[in-house]
């Protein structure tokens, strides 16, 4: 004798209403997770996103509007154009790239001026490598006709070294022209750093330390 399921409408009731709520929950959860069909503004080009059904916008993304002239990385920065993260940081209008000025001051040379000075590089100019480095040091900034040079990166971290030698008689109170050619590896992440001209000190002893330290670009 087969038994009828008095409750078997009230089972199928709940399955049916338990799947209607997966299936919403689940739908929610797409539509959350999975990125718009839309076309984005990045460092000022259209990129697609998704599968967006119109097509990319021809106006309106890093370019200029007919009432606003932009002259430099302040204008550019403030009417919202997108900022490279860069050092100096740029900003981009179209084509046109402005360039955030950062202050240079070249307070180390001049402190440094009556034992080392520099000719074929200044504080702020821009490198590449090698580079040829010439100048004057007084002659107790050598030891055996040399120093050594350093540059590092934005981080102090040295990218390339070298030695500085004496262009003449260096046993003398007096300034000695010197010169130094330095391969350095490439800057990364960053675009500054410094040359580090350091003075000789076979003694070891801290009180005759002495450096003179230059930020410099890299190109």
């Amino acid at each position: 004798m087969i038994s009828k399921c008095t409750n078997c409408k009230k089972y199928i009731y709940y399955f049916l209403e338990g799947a209607l709520a997966l299936v919403i929950i689940i739908g929610l959860t797409l539509k959350m997770t999975t990125k718009e069909d839309t076309w984005l503004c990045e460092n000022g080009r259209w990129i697609k996103h998704g599968n967006p059904s119109a097509e990319m916008p021809k106006t309106g993304c890093g370019e200029l509007k007919e009432d606003k002239v932009v002259t430099n990385f302040l204008e550019c920065e403030a009417a919202g154009y997108p900022v490279m993260k860069s050092y100096p940081r740029q900003c981009q209008v179209k084509d046109m790239i402005f360039v955030e000025e950062v202050g240079i001051t070249d307070e180390a040379e001049k402190s440094k001026a009556n034992l080392v000075k520099l000719e074929s590089v200044h504080a702020g100019d821009s490198i590449t490598s090698p580079i040829k480095i010439t100048g004057e040091a007084r002659g107790n900034w050598f030891f055996e006709a040399s120093f050594p040079i350093s540059i590092v990166n934005w981080d102090g971290l040295i990218i390339g070294q070298g030695v500085a030698q004496a262009k003449g008689e260096w046993m003398t109170e007096g300034f000695v022209p010197f010169e130094a050619n330095i391969s350095f590896d490439k800057a990364t992440y960053k675009n500054n750093g410094s040359i580090i001209l350091q003075k000789d000190n076979p003694s070891g002893l801290p009180e005759n330390d002495d450096a003179l330290e230059i930020p410099i670009f890299f190109k």
